[in-house]
């Protein structure tokens, strides 16, 4: 299954979901020593290794990150070939002073958003399915 490219059924079917826990982007030059089941997602950059994880795994770990944040998953199956919807709802935040940081993954994207907005962000999203 290739996903939904249709922006208008993909804003009406997003289902924003939000994540337990609190997490964070850290950075580190090596995956060694580093058990993977515990990180979320990476990225390997060519100034280092961007991390996402628990912020109780990267306290453990004695990681360095500036912000905590929440996790909000849109449900809905969409194509990476999907043009537009990054665009509308990262508007749709920034627009109410709401920074994200997305992750499209195979199935879904992902938007990070500092946690004291999380709720708000939920609210916003929420709108594009009524």
């Amino acid at each position: 299954m290739s996903g939904e490219k249709d922006l208008q059924q993909l804003l009406k079917s997003m289902k924003p979901e939000l994540n337990s826990g609190d997490y964070v982007f850290c950075k580190v030059e090596k995956l060694e020593n580093i058990d993977l089941d515990k990180i979320e997602m990476f990225f390997k950059e060519k100034e280092a290794i961007t991390l996402i994880l628990k912020k109780d795994i990267a306290d453990s770990l004695q990681l360095d990150y500036s912000v905590i944040m929440s996790w909000i998953t849109l449900t809905v199956h969409s194509s990476l070939e999907a043009v537009g919807l990054t665009v509308a709802f990262s508007k749709a935040l920034s627009e109410n002073e709401i920074s994200c940081n997305v992750v499209a993954a195979y199935y879904h994207d992902h938007i990070f958003v500092n946690k004291k907005d999380a709720e708000k962000a939920i609210e916003i999203l929420n709108l594009f399915s009524n």
